[in-house]
């Protein structure tokens, strides 16, 4: 199993990289791609991280799921990049794509949403056409998986690592970490 991790300035660094951890615990195959043109990222809270490629330089028929870190910056700089926009795309119709906190909103924008259920911050919610909102923290709804904000971030990796290598995986890595839920 094959995630990428689409990162651009602005992200919220413990939504994506929370992900991160929990997935590549699990064995799934973790890439941190740039939507920038850069490796070094520049978080919400200015906190650098080094993407591992370029998205564009992504094999993305080998990939499984592709994941969208929120932060309002992040998220606007995510909906700039034009292979971002696309393999959201592509994915929504194929295969699994998830997005959490304000990145729930890029998917609506781009058409994704259209009556599916789905969840994101609160301060997005008016950005969230066609969507059916339920304001949980983790909402799947077929092949995508929306998330509430940081707060939901450990539940929504859980649910990922679920799906990428299975249940019983998630669940020895809740307990390996101490996750109390």
């Amino acid at each position: 199993m094959k995630a990428v991790v689409f990162l651009a300035d602005g992200f919220e660094e413990c939504e994506a990289l929370i992900v991160v951890d929990i997935l590549r615990r699990a064995g799934v195959e973790t890439v941190m791609a740039s939507a920038m043109d850069t490796l070094t990222i520049d978080s919400s809270r200015h906190i650098k991280v080094l993407a591992d490629v370029f998205a564009d330089s992504v094999d993305y028929d080998s990939t499984d799921l592709i994941f969208l870190p929120g932060g309002r910056l992040g998220t606007e700089n995510l909906g700039a990049n034009r292979i971002v926009k696309d393999m959201c795309k592509e994915f929504a119709a194929s295969k699994r794509v998830a997005a959490i906190c304000a990145a729930p909103s890029l998917l609506a924008s781009l058409g994704l949403l259209e009556g599916k259920r789905a969840t994101c911050h609160p301060d997005f919610e008016g950005q969230m056409a066609g969507a059916k909102l339920t304001g949980d923290s983790v909402t799947i709804d077929g092949n995508i998986i929306t998330g509430q904000g940081l707060g939901a971030s450990f539940d929504f990796a859980f649910e990922l690592a679920a799906m990428l290598a299975g249940e019983e995986k998630a669940e020895e890595i809740r307990k390996a970490i101490c996750y109390r839920y």
